[in-house]
C-alpha cells in the first residue's frame, strides 16, 4: 500500500499531536502515524505547564481542557529545619494559569485529536508502526510502516520525527545524539490518597533515597529514584524491602497497595542531545531532538514548545510544497538555545543534588534557604519560572488561532 501526504508526523504524543493540528489549521495536509490502537497508556508525565495551558486558550480549547477532571499544583515544598518551605511558587507568576496542571496524558492527547480531525486536511492512524524511511536522491521521501492492514509507505514532502527518546527515524537517518551522564533511573508507580488532599508536589528525601510524590485524583503518582542502573539489584532484595523503606519515607501512605513488582515500572533516565536536528526531509523534535531528564517535569513543555516553532517557520513552505534544508535548520536555530540551557540546569541539578542524595549523602537542605526565602518569599517565582514557563516560550500562531 502506497500513500501520500505533505507532511507525515511519526508519534502521536505531545508533540506531535500539537504540531498535526497546528499545520492542519494552515490548511495543510498532515498525516499523525500512532503505534498503538488509543493513547490509554501509564505515561510517565501527566503535566501541562503554565505555557501549554496558554496555548490551548489560543487554539480555542482552554474551555474543553477545563472539563477534563484534572488536579493544580500550584507550588512545591521542601521540609527544612522542621518547617514546610515553599521553593517553587507557581501563584507568583504573571500568568493567565499560575499552577501545573496534573491530567492523564491520554485526556489531552485525545483532546488534541478531535480537534485535529476537525481539520478537513488532517488524518490520524492509529496501529500504524513505522518501522524506517524511504529516500529518494539521497533525500527522504516518507515512510515504511506496518499495520493490521499491512505493510504501506506513505509518501510526504516532509516527515517529522516526533517518537520519542527511542526514535526509530532518528537512527535510520543516522543522527547520533551527544550522551549526557545522568546518576539515576526512577521507579514509577502509584499509591492511593484521600481525594480531600493538598495539591501541592510532595518531595521526601533521606540518604541514598528520593522520591517525589505527584496529586492525582483518588492518588499519588509516585517517582523513586533510584541510583543508575540498579534496578535488578534492588529488585533482588525483595518487594518487602522496598515496601519497608517506602514506610519510612512516607508514613502516611499505604504501601500495602503495592501488591507485585508489576505494579512499580523502571525509566531507564537519559539526557542526551542531537547535534543535527535534521537531514533533507526529516526534522527531529521534541525527545526525538533532545531527550530530556525528568527533573523538573520539563520535558513535556519544551517538546510542545518545538512543536508550535515548527508549524510557526514551517507552514508557508509546506503550502508551497518547497522545503528546503535550511527551512529546517531554521527550527533547530530557534529551539536549540532553550533547549540547551533547560538541559544545562538539570545536569547541575543532577550534579549538586540528585548525585549526592544518590551516593548516600545528608539529604537534608541548607538550614540557611529557610532564612532566605522566608525575608525573600519572591525567590522561589524563579524556579517556577524555569518549570511552567521555560526558556522562549511560544505561543500560537495567527493561523491556528481559534
Amino acid at each position: 500500500m502506497t500513500d501520500s501526504t505533505t507532511c507525515a508526523i511519526v508519534g502521536g504524543g505531545p508533540a506531535g499531536m500539537v504540531l498535526g493540528l497546528l499545520l492542519a489549521r494552515a490548511g495543510i495536509e498532515v498525516t499523525v502515524l500512532e503505534k498503538h490502537a488509543d493513547f490509554l497508556r501509564d505515561f510517565r508525565g501527566d503535566t501541562v505547564h503554565p505555557t501549554t495551558l496558554r496555548l490551548l486558550d489560543e487554539l480555542g480549547l482552554g474551555q474543553r481542557f477545563a472539563a477534563i477532571p484534572h488536579s493544580k499544583v500550584d507550588h512545591a515544598e521542601l521540609p527544612i529545619d522542621g518547617h514546610q518551605v515553599t521553593m517553587v511558587d507557581f501563584r507568583r507568576l504573571r500568568v493567565s494559569h499560575p499552577y501545573v496542571a496534573m491530567v492523564p496524558q491520554w485526556d489531552l492527547l485525545n483532546l488534541l485529536a478531535e480537534a485535529g480531525q476537525a481539520e478537513p486536511t488532517y488524518t490520524l492512524r492509529l496501529c500504524h508502526e513505522v518501522t524506517g524511511l524511504l529516500r529518494s536522491g539521497g533525500r527522504v521521501t516518507g515512510v515504511r510502516y506496518t499495520s493490521p492492514d499491512g505493510d504501506g509507505e506513505l509518501r510526504a514532502d516532509l516527515t517529522v520525527a516526533c517518537d520519542g527518546r527511542g526514535s526509530i527515524l532518528r537512527q535510520s537517518a543516522g543522527l547520533a545524539a551527544r550522551e549526557y551522564a545522568v546518576p539515576f533511573d526512577a521507579w514509577w508507580f502509584r499509591l492511593p490518597r484521600e481525594h480531600d488532599g493538598q495539591y501541592t508536589l510532595i518531595p521526601r528525601f533521606s540518604p541514598g533515597r528520593m522520591l517525589i510524590m505527584i496529586p492525582r485524583d483518588g492518588y499519588f503518582q509516585n517517582a523513586y529514584l533510584i541510583p543508575k542502573g540498579s534496578d535488578a539489584q534492588l529488585r533482588a532484595r525483595g518487594l518487602d524491602a522496598f515496601k519497608a523503606e517506602l514506610a519510612e519515607l512516607i508514613p502516611e501512605a499505604d504501601v500495602g497497595h503495592l501488591s507485585s513488582w508489576d505494579d512499580v515500572k523502571c525509566l531507564d533516565v537519559h539526557l542526551n542531545r542531537l547535534n543535527r536536528w535534521h537531514v533533507d526531509g526529516l526534522l527531529c523534535i521534541g525527545d526525538a531532538a533532545h531527550a530530556m531528564s525528568p527533573v523538573g517535569g520539563v520535558g513535556i513543555n519544551v517538546a510542545v514548545q518545538d512543536a508550535v516553532a515548527a508549524a510557526a517557520l514551517l507552514a508557508e513552505p509546506l503550502r508551497r510544497r518547497t522545503v528546503t534544508a535550511r527551512d529546517l535548520a531554521a527550527v533547530r536555530r530557534r529551539r536549540l538555545p532553550p533547549a540547551a540551557l533547560t538541559q544545562s540546569i538539570q545536569r547541575v541539578l543532577h550534579r549538586v543534588l540528585v548525585a549526592p542524595i544518590m551516593a548516600g549523602g545528608s539529604a537534608d537542605p541548607p538550614a540557611f534557604l529557610e532564612t532566605v526565602l522566608r525575608r525573600l518569599p519572591w525567590l522561589s517565582a524563579i524556579p517556577a519560572y524555569l518549570v511552567g514557563v521555560g526558556v522562549r516560550p511560544e505561543h500560537a500562531p495567527d493561523f491556528a488561532r481559534r
